[in-house]
């Protein structure tokens, strides 16, 4: 039972938070609207003046709503644009705190999971694999995660899958490359035998030779077989990047090293990549637990070692354990490996 003070109390509270949410959205709306490069840094300051002047959790839900609606749409959004977005969220997540991008980038990798599964007609997918692919150019995510989606779509690998995996690599192909060329090179090995096994399955086969094409390029390190390929915005963005983030790591050690799977399963296990996220469910604890107590039991001990640990107070298989280890091992090397294994 709820009094009727305090309930009239918790309404008009209701009521105040709501109001206070409307304004702030119309702000970070206002600021998202006016975004452009030359005035980048300005905007940018005053969207960490309203981290600092509310929680972060209703700033984070406001700022990826409002990127969302401006990004995602079903037509194609031009690429400056997209990359402009991204950047200020960078930027924001180098400056006022991992969560930023960490909240972004959830959200926009559930999405795009989401539309990859209803086979959505629009171009949302397109719009939402670029604010990807340009989170991992402005070091918000590591490369994990976009070699995590290129090898679902090569394991899924339907015409619109081939587009997709096209897009991304015509987007950070050379960057990939330059982090980690072994694992681009395992996927193009992956692409190959699908493409020949799948040769079949479509009418038009110049869209899969297009893309092994440009697979080999990348793997050839060959710009200029890659049509309309062009990394002088993204340079030049990336310039006023360093201009305007504050601490000087503004590159590798703020990345987000998340997979795909991690993210889409955020509600079930946690969010292991935001210090100080808090989780209240915990199915993962109870597992180890009964994998451990599997495992501790060290050879065969007598009963009288047993005997021994129950007599110690040794209540715990672990304890128990490591007692037994003690008490048996011929000299210091020898408990040092039981105890290891």
């Amino acid at each position: 039972y709820v009094p009727p003070q305090v309930r009239r109390a918790q309404e008009t509270l209701d009521d105040k938070k709501r109001e206070e949410l409307g304004r702030l959205k119309k702000m970070v709306n206002g600021l998202i609207n006016r975004l452009s490069e030359p005035n980048l840094s300005s905007i940018s300051g005053q969207m960490e003046e309203l981290y600092m002047a509310n929680s972060r959790k209703d700033m984070n839900d406001t700022l990826t709503d409002t990127l969302m609606n401006a990004c995602v749409t079903a037509v194609a959004m031009p690429a400056r644009l997209v990359m402009e977005h991204v950047l200020l969220v960078s930027i924001l997540h180098h400056n006022v705190g991992i969560e930023v991008g960490a909240h972004f980038l959830e959200a926009v990798v559930k999405k795009f999971d989401e539309l990859c599964k209803s086979d959505a007609e629009g171009k949302e997918c397109e719009n939402l694999l670029a604010l990807i692919a340009h989170l991992y150019n402005f070091h918000v995510v590591h490369c994990l995660l976009i070699f995590d989606i290129l090898k679902k779509l090569v394991s899924a690998f339907t015409e619109k899958d081939i587009e997709l995996i096209l897009f991304l690599l015509k987007n950070v192909g050379f960057s990939l490359r330059k982090d980690d060329a072994l694992a681009l090179k395992e996927l193009i090995t992956e692409a190959q035998k699908k493409a020949s096994t799948a040769e079949k399955k479509f009418q038009d086969q110049t869209r899969v030779r297009f893309m092994l094409e440009t697979m080999l390029a990348l793997r050839n390190n060959d710009m200029r077989k890659i049509p309309g390929y062009d990394p002088e915005p993204v340079e030049r963005l990336r310039k006023l990047q360093r201009a305007l983030v504050h601490s000087s790591g503004s590159g590798k050690d703020t990345q987000l090293r998340v997979s795909l799977e991690s993210l889409l399963s955020a509600d079930q296990v946690g969010r292991w990549w935001i210090v100080g996220s808090s989780w209240s469910g915990a199915p993962m604890i109870s597992d180890t637990n009964s994998k451990t107590q599997q495992k501790l039991h060290v050879g065969k001990v007598s009963s009288k070692i047993l005997e021994l640990a129950r007599k110690q107070r040794m209540n715990t298989d672990i304890r128990r354990s490591i007692f037994c280890v003690l008490m048996t091992s011929e000299d210091f090397m020898d408990a040092f490996e039981k105890l290891l294994k």
